[in-house]
């Protein structure tokens, strides 16, 4: 199986990192704090989906369910607006999403 879960996790920072621009300094090690916290929830989701064990459909919604838990999160920190937290959000997800597919596109 080609997906390492902490490779992931860096990526997703850094798809937050740069919808959050100028505000990285302030919400770093919060946002790190929050995806490492999921760590073996996310990984666990992908192992399920890449193994076929779920279907898309489902890790479809369990995937909007992560966005929406994250998307709370990052406007726990308030220096960042709603639309910088949907956006960062929406990219650390996708980040996920891609390497969900590249492992099961490497199986197939």
């Amino acid at each position: 199986m080609n997906f390492d879960i902490n490779e992931v996790l860096a990526d997703m920072l850094t798809k937050i990192k740069n919808n959050v621009d100028e505000n990285w300094d302030q919400v770093k090690d919060t946002s790190n704090q929050f995806l490492q916290n999921k760590k073996e929830r996310l990984e666990l989701l992908a192992e399920l989906r890449i193994s076929g064990e779920l279907s898309e459909e489902k890790f479809q919604s369990r995937l909007k369910d992560e966005k929406l838990v994250l998307e709370a999160e990052l406007h726990a920190i308030a220096v960042i607006s709603k639309a910088i937290a949907q956006r960062a959000t929406n990219g650390a997800i996708e980040v996920l999403e891609k390497a969900v597919r590249t492992a099961i596109s490497t199986i197939l």
